[in-house]
């Protein structure tokens, strides 16, 4: 077998796009680590930087066919040449440096490669046998050695999935270099077929080491409930039956926290307990029960299958999800949001839905963290960020399917556990998803090869993570091919309209043995792992079983139907297998070479799971003394100095990463694909100002005008005071946000997304439970269902003896529908002259703020020692978007701009930015609602800094004011207050009275919240 490296790369430096970012990513380093790069960059030169792609190929290849293979497949000739060196040769024409190549581990899924051999069938090139892909860094070769490998280990490769050579120049100018080898999967240890665990005899300590030592994550009373049910059986699990055990019962996917039977105590500020209450089940006790109590006419399906389904128009319904990848993000951040968003695609091609359009909520560390300050095995927040946004780009760009709607969030809280939300909407005619597996249904799998890629994908997500953990779980790293997973969905969406299937699901986390085993639980199957095609001999039958490897789909196909969807796969290229038969007998039986490795209960594996009994208490703040204290503060030039610095307050606050410009990575994304996004992330002249809510028209023909709109809420900070308003907020905020464009909340669906720490801490189930109830009363309150969620808990990284948990984080997710996207508007300013208008109460709500954020903490102590939390008074809350939604949609408002991080003076200044006009605000006509007396600077700057909920700014024309305050006050909406107009001056101007409390051009304002992008 002959073996060759192929090495493109750019063919002049300015090309090197590659080499460019790399010069970025190391100015960023600490050089006081790096003592050569540190020469370097005092001497007033850049390290020299290039890049290449490698290609090993393995087969016997003539030079005609090489040569066709490169020049038609692998090398763009207008800026990319191509250098071939056969395996006995030494590389040729490398420029000088040193040489870091990176390649990924045996195993791991080479998208780039399987696209590689599928090109070589296509030119009839059939003597191609294997393919690995890597990248070449040749980097300066003034860096010494040790630097090079510091900066390989920082920036250049990723430990879990990949490995690296270097080649210095010294070893280039004595002949040493590297030995070209193929490794492949084929040579790790064949394992054999099936083992028995020996439980029966084992005491709980015993217990324990295996379930830690096989990464199941289960905890004690369930590792004792297996061993005492084959103890009954009279035998030993095999390993196939222990690991789909440990998939079925994970958090991840039996979510046995929000089962549980919680114990609930709320204590004073002294300690006293003051209630408590026995909760039998987060899940079904509030959020389900709010939506049964809701239950609108217009829902579909919620909390029964893959996403939750809405009624669009009388033919057409709409699905929804939004899921989480947060542990597999942390530790290899491309492939975790990559393949996060191709899981809630497949999850709305799960419910028999066309995807249309993804969103995705990010919260990342600082930026500015050094990898110094950070303990082993943890990324930087700047890398972590780096990647997941490619990930996120590629799989979504790639499939054809816009991202319309985000957020990015930057907090401490998650420098150890970054989250990654991911969401997707799909569309599908009503009626057209079956769910009704019947008793001889084909297992038919779909898609993707099955690799070691995902093992243990669903019980790595259920642990808290940590150096040894992350290690061993390098296996629970997904690899996405989002080119597979777009001809899986053009199959599935062809055979749903010939009916040809009676069931479908996606293969995510447990992959086979949750699809299967899920779609089986009432009827039974059996299936042979031999059957299933494999990117690489050498898998144990529970790694067929348990391997997420992803765009793979199961569906339950009639035996009378079978040839017509082999032929539509045929004809599509998607490679389809039938693994098994849904049987009646209630059993779990697979089989490898006709051998039986597990053979389960169906009844033990979805009910056996012990009931799990927890504690939970939460501390209600101490609120009387801060009152005491406020009332005795009175003016002085201290409190009063806060107010002549408010130029630079507001420039920070719009410099906060949190409110600052997205603007580099929405660009990344494609939100324009499908030509169905009317109202987009970016708006207003330029095209830069901060949309608040997605609007889409995914018809043609009868009902082309009926419209979605996708919004999202979420502030952390508010979960440090109670999580329980943070989530009442985050569903306001969600709310007003497809509010501000036109959506209608009375036609509103929302999505629970909880990242919480380890929920068998008391503390943290307290507030777990907090936020819980907040989905309720919210849910209920603003007659909104729940039609789906998920609960990603055990968000902590374990570093020396220390626990470090995310942040707690609830992320809303909103989707509403209207007849007519027409009058649907925007947050940019339209023309001078037009009213200004705050709807809404202001309240002396500044704590959780992005004000206490960017002034001295001792200084907003100091005057601010009563604040509280925003609260939201829902009745009122709904009655004033309702109204506000109807006013938008029957035209009498221009633009409209929801208040939420920094307040009054942040919103107004985004709605100036993006329209390029003038503001003048007069203050002194807002009220301020407060539990105590504020002095004159304070009430002041609570008007323009509070972000006390449910208040939006509107733009109306002069001649139209009369007609909006009638519809809004027949509507008994009263909180509607003058604050100022819009000027063609191009600055903004904030006056209390006489008072020029702000000034500030409108470039001034642009420059502060773009030269705030992350």
């Amino acid at each position: 077998m002959t073996l060759y490296q192929i090495e493109v790369r750019a063919n002049a430096e300015q090309h090197d796009v590659h080499a460019h970012q790399l010069a970025h990513e190391i100015g960023q380093l600490p050089t006081r680590h790096l003592s050569s790069l540190a020469e370097i960059s005092a001497g007033g030169s850049q390290p020299k930087l290039r890049t290449a792609q490698l290609y090993r190929l393995s087969g016997q290849l003539s030079a005609t066919q090489l040569a066709q293979l490169t020049e038609q497949l692998l090398v763009d000739a207008v800026v990319q040449e191509a250098h071939i060196t056969p395996s006995e040769q030494t590389p040729q024409n490398t420029p000088t440096g040193h040489i870091v190549d990176v390649f990924f581990h045996a195993g791991v899924t080479d998208t780039l490669a399987e696209s590689v051999l599928a090109g070589a069938a296509m030119l009839n090139i059939s003597g191609l046998e294997h393919v690995e892909t890597g990248r070449r860094f040749i980097l300066d070769e003034r860096l010494s050695e040790p630097d090079l490998h510091t900066i390989a280990q920082a920036l250049l490769y990723n430990g879990v999935i990949q490995h690296y050579t270097v080649q210095t120049v010294q070893d280039q100018q004595q002949g040493r270099t590297p030995e070209l080898k193929s490794v492949t999967a084929t040579e790790q240890a064949e394992q054999s077929i099936v083992r028995t665990i020996p439980l029966s005899q084992m005491t709980d300590e015993q217990l324990l080491a295996v379930s830690k030592e096989g990464l199941l994550s289960l905890n004690l009373a369930e590792m004792q409930a297996i061993q005492q049910h084959y103890q009954s059986q009279g035998r030993e699990p095999t390993d196939v039956e222990l690991e789909t055990l440990a998939q079925t019962w994970s958090e991840h996917c039996s979510h046995k926290t929000f089962k549980a039977t919680v114990n609930y105590r709320e204590l004073d500020a002294q300690g006293n307990e003051v209630e408590s209450e026995t909760i039998r089940g987060l899940l079904k006790s509030y959020i389900m029960r709010a939506t049964n109590e809701v239950n609108p006419d217009w829902l579909v399906s919620a909390f029964s299958d893959n996403a939750g389904i809405i009624r669009l128009t009388e033919t057409q319904d709409i699905a929804f999800k939004v899921e989480t990848h947060n542990h597999p993000s942390a530790i290899e951040p491309f492939g975790g949001a990559n393949t996060g968003v191709g899981g809630v695609i497949r999850d709305v091609v799960g419910v028999s839905a066309e995807p249309i359009a993804c969103t995705d909520v990010l919260c990342f560390g600082p930026q500015d963290v050094s990898s110094e300050a950070l303990p082993a095995g943890i990324l930087t927040p700047r890398r972590i960020a780096s990647g997941v946004v490619s990930g996120v780009r590629d799989y979504g760009n790639k499939m054809g399917i816009p991202t319309v709607n985000g957020a990015v969030l930057y907090d401490p809280g998650y420098i150890y556990n970054p989250l990654v939300f991911c969401g997707c909407l799909g569309i599908l005619p009503h009626g057209s998803h079956p769910n009704n597996v019947q008793p001889g249904d084909l297992i038919v799998s779909l898609g993707g090869r099955t690799g070691r890629d995902g093992v243990h994908g669903a019980t790595f997500s259920s642990g808290e993570m940590s150096l040894e953990i992350n290690t061993q779980a390098g296996t629970a790293v997904q690899i996405g091919a989002p080119i597979t997973e777009k001809k899986v969905t053009d199959v599935i969406l062809q055979a749903r309209d010939r009916q040809l299937y009676s069931a479908i699901t996606d293969c995510g986390a447990g992959g086979f043995s949750s699809a299967i085993g899920e779609m089986g639980a009432k009827t039974g199957a059996k299936v042979e792992l031999s059957h299933a095609p494999l990117k690489y001999q050498g898998l144990a039958p529970w790694e067929i079983w348990l391997s997420e490897a992803q765009e793979r789909m199961i569906i339950a196909v009639p035996p009378t139907k079978i040839d017509e969807l082999l032929a539509i796969c045929a004809i599509e290229e998607v490679e389809a297998t039938i693994l098994g038969t849904f049987t009646g007998d209630h059993r779990l039986t697979l089989t490898y070479h006709d051998q039986v490795v597990a053979d389960m209960d169906m009844e033990f594996l979805h009910d056996g799971l012990p009931s799990r009994t927890l504690d939970a208490v939460w501390k209600r703040p101490h609120l009387e003394e801060e009152m005491r204290r406020a009332q005795s503060i009175t003016e002085d030039t201290h409190v009063a100095a806060l107010l002549s610095s408010l130029n630079p307050t507001l420039i920070s606050l719009l410099r906060h990463p949190n409110i600052a410009s997205k603007e580099e990575i929405v660009r990344r994304y494609d939100h324009e694909v499908r030509g169905a996004t009317v109202g987009k992330p970016l708006v207003g002249r330029s095209k830069n100002g901060p949309g608040d809510a997605a609007v889409l028209q995914p018809l043609i023909g009868e009902d082309a005008k009926a419209g979605v709109v996708l919004s999202n809420g979420v502030n952390p900070l508010y979960g440090k005071y109670d999580a329980y308003h943070m989530t009442v907020n985050a569903v306001d905020e969600a709310l007003r946000n497809l509010t501000a464009v036109g959506g209608d909340v009375a036609r509103t669906a929302i999505l629970d997304n909880f990242c919480w720490g380890n929920p068998t801490d008391p503390e943290q189930l307290g507030t777990l439970v907090r936020a819980v109830k907040g989905c309720y009363d919210a849910g209920v309150g603003f007659g909104v269902p729940f039609i789906s969620g998920k609960d990603s808990l055990n968000n902590e990284y374990r570093a020396n003896g220390q626990r470090l948990p995310v942040i707690p984080t609830i992320l809303i997710s909103a989707v509403s529908v209207i007849d007519d996207v027409t009058p649907t508007i925007d947050m940019s300013l339209k023309a001078p002259g037009n009213m200004l208008f705050l709807i809404g109460k202001t309240r002396n709500e500044l704590s959780g703020s992005h004000y206490a954020e960017v002034i001295d903490p001792a200084s907003f102590s100091q005057h601010f020692p009563y604040t509280e939390v925003p609260q939201v008074e829902i009745p009122r809350a709904y009655n004033t978007m309702k109204a506000l939604g109807e006013a938008i949609r029957s035209g009498l408002v221009r633009s409209c701009h929801d208040l939420s991080e920094g307040g009054l003076a942040v919103a107004a200044a985004e709605m100036a930015l993006a329209g390029h006009l003038g503001v003048t605000l007069s203050l002194e006509h807002i009220t301020v609602k407060s539990a105590v007396n504020l002095q004159h600077s304070a009430e002041t700057i609570t008007r323009l800094f509070s972000e006390s909920p449910s208040r939006f700014i509107v733009e109306i024309a002069p001649e139209q004011w009369g007609s909006f305050e009638r519809f809004m006050r027949d509507r008994q909406v009263a909180d509607i207050t003058y604050i100022g107009k819009v000027t063609q001056s191009s600055r903004f101007i904030a006056n209390h009275g006489e008072d020029e409390l702000i000034n500030l051009s409108v470039n001034e304002l642009q420059d502060a919240w773009k030269g705030g992008q992350a």
